[in-house]
């Protein structure tokens, strides 16, 4: 993330605006680099003296909470780190994460994570998990339909391969984003905003990509009819989806607060966070 220290990164704090709390629960995953100890005692120094309540779930040598799936489904928003998301997806499925993940998202909770943490949620995308060449990946949750490529323009390898996995059909047709820029799903509306870049669509995505008819309902928009403070519940299979709204976001997430409910795309800069 590039942001100075001390500082919250400007897509958390947009996460969090988005609960309607005035005081959310955040928890942070960063499975994806080994639950290395120092990111988290970064983000607690991050978070001191926020209104927010800090929590992390380490997978590493084992699980640092007795429930972890009680732990992620009791948060606002839950943020996913980079680094291997080969490695990270492997290490859920083991622990069921995937599933409970599953439980948080259509639940209305907030999910959100850059790199690594904004393939997860895709059917796959283009990731360096499994060494220097840069390579498909096709396991991911697939809350979301398409691929997703994060590094767009950082790595000069992103933008070629990328569009070659789709040729190829490797990969399906997603997004891919620039460094310092975000997409965001409400359900599986995209909302693309941008700081310093700008988040393209230009693979094929498609955006009523046809979803499951069994898709069960989300929790409703920010600060209206959400379910009282506790661990959430997934509701019924059969529900309509658009009696509510899913909040995912991906990489750098900076947009306004009324971009996240117009549907379409729309785009903000800011400065860098």
């Amino acid at each position: 993330m590039l942001v100075p220290d001390g500082r919250v990164p400007v897509h958390m704090d947009y996460a969090l605006r988005l609960t309607g709390q005035a005081e959310p629960r955040i928890c942070v995953l960063n499975t994806a680099n080994g639950d290395d100890p120092q990111w988290a005692l970064r983000m607690y120094d991050r978070f001191a003296g926020r209104p927010a309540r800090l929590s992390h779930l380490a997978l590493f040598p084992m699980p640092n909470v007795a429930d972890p799936e009680d732990l992620l489904l009791s948060q606002d928003v839950i943020f996913v780190g980079g680094g291997s998301v080969a490695n990270m997806l492997a290490v859920w499925r083991v622990h069921g994460l995937d599933r409970i993940l599953r439980k948080a998202w259509q639940a209305g909770i907030v999910l959100a994570g850059s790199s690594a943490g904004g393939i997860c949620w895709f059917e796959g995308g283009t990731t360096d998990s499994f060494g220097r060449e840069l390579r498909a990946f096709t396991d991911g949750l697939g809350l979301l339909a398409g691929s997703y490529c994060p590094h767009y323009d950082a790595e000069p390898g992103r933008r070629p391969l990328y569009h070659r996995l789709i040729a190829d059909g490797t990969l399906t047709a997603g997004i891919a984003c620039d460094d310092g820029a975000a997409a965001h799903f409400t359900d599986d509306e995209l909302t693309s905003c941008s700081r310093t870049g700008r988040a393209r669509a230009r693979t094929g995505w498609n955006r009523a990509s046809p979803r499951p008819a069994s898709r069960p309902a989300s929790s409703a928009s920010p600060g209206r009819g959400r379910p009282p403070r506790g661990r959430r519940q997934a509701q019924p299979e059969g529900g309509r989806r658009r009696a509510a709204r899913l909040r995912t976001l991906v990489r750098c997430l900076v947009c306004t607060r009324g971009c996240a409910a117009t549907p379409g795309w729309r785009t903000a800069r800011w400065p860098c966070c």
